[in-house]
């Protein structure tokens, strides 16, 4: 049985890989150069690599999110890409409020 390999779309390969600066998106003044810095990555090649242990309900909503973001943005969205925001979304929310923000509280009721 022959096997084909899925390549991605012109779409997928041509995209745009960063967002483009709104007038309204300046950075604060305020804002140390570590939240500037600490944008996701995006399509890059990785030098790294992470393994993520999940419950099967817990990769259900990964993916259900992951289809739900690709049909509203009409992009493909891979679940790396989706995990990479998440943390830097988690990250920079932690370095504007620390151990009164969102991440230390959830991590200190687990």
């Amino acid at each position: 049985m022959p096997r084909r390999v899925r390549l991605p779309g012109a779409d997928e390969l041509f995209r745009p890989t960063t967002i483009p600066d709104a007038p309204g998106n300046a950075p604060a003044a305020s804002e140390s150069e570590d939240a500037v810095d600490a944008k996701p990555s995006g399509r890059v090649k990785h030098d790294s690599k992470v393994t993520v242990y999940m419950t099967s309900d817990e990769l259900l909503d990964l993916e259900h999110a992951r289809l739900e973001l690709r049909r509203d943005l009409g992009q493909s969205l891979d679940r790396g890409r989706l995990i990479r925001e998440a943390v830097a979304m988690a990250l920079a929310e932690y370095a504007e409020n620390g151990a009164d923000g969102e991440l230390a509280r959830r991590l200190g009721a687990s």
